[in-house]
């Protein structure tokens, strides 16, 4: 099952990609700008990017080449642009294929699936994602694992898959609407969702929301996750 990043800012598009490449069985996380794609590549493995060139942060032709330093894997152009001399300095600066919008999920698929036989040697294995350290928090994405304090987590499929989440961008405050298209695949939905969710997982970090050690809710904005504070006069 191809593992996807699609790098698109526009929620409307990024939502229905979302959609139909998981129905298409594909996993799929996206991000919707280009320091947070960098942050994803970092942290996780991926089969191919699919990157929007209108990024707010960065144009896409710049993110484009930062991720060539730091990875190898696989990138599709998904651009709105059809000068042929900027496709071809795309090309040249290492994306291995480009679509011009609009595109059909179906085609975006096929250009997936012939950039892969390219790529892929025979028998050829990707490395693993790395693990995600917090503080005491230790979370290994490929065997789904997580620990506190070198004590295991036992956490259901969603909790799992939202403190992962979170942990991929430490100290970083997610909007809940980030998170309901995320982790839960959806591009709308009820906060409470969301709140019942947390509400599990600081029970299970040993924590609550009135004192919170690596959950923090801020009201109207989002929700972060980052390592406890050093009490005063202890050492770092």
């Amino acid at each position: 099952m191809p593992s996807v990043l699609v790098v698109e800012d526009d929620q409307f598009v990024r939502s229905a990609l979302i959609r139909h490449l998981t129905e298409a069985s594909h996993t799929v996380r996206s991000v919707g700008t280009a320091l947070e794609a960098l942050r994803e590549v970092a942290h996780f493995r991926f089969d191919v990017v699919v990157l929007d060139l209108g990024l707010p942060d960065l144009d896409g032709a710049e993110a484009l080449k930062m991720l060539r330093s730091i990875t190898d894997v696989p990138v599709i152009i998904a651009t709105a642009r059809d000068d042929e001399a900027e496709i071809v300095r795309l090309l040249n600066d290492g994306a291995d294929d480009y679509l011009t919008k609009p595109f059909s999920v179906e085609h975006l698929s096929a250009r997936m699936a012939a950039v892969l036989r390219r790529t892929r040697g025979p028998g050829a294995q990707a490395p693993p994602p790395r693990v995600l350290q917090v503080g005491g928090l230790s979370i290994d994405p490929l065997r789904r694992q997580a620990e506190l304090d070198g004590t295991a987590l036992d956490l259901t499929r969603r909790e799992f898959d939202l403190l992962a989440f979170l942990a991929g961008r430490p100290g970083v405050v997610v909007p809940r609407r980030e998170l309901l298209a995320e982790v839960w695949q959806q591009s709308y939905g009820d906060d409470q969702t969301i709140d019942v969710h947390l509400s599990w997982l600081r029970r299970k970090l040993g924590e609550t929301a009135a004192r919170p050690r690596y959950l923090h809710t801020l009201r109207g904005v989002g929700v972060k996750l980052e390592p406890p504070a050093t009490a005063p006069g202890r050492p770092a």
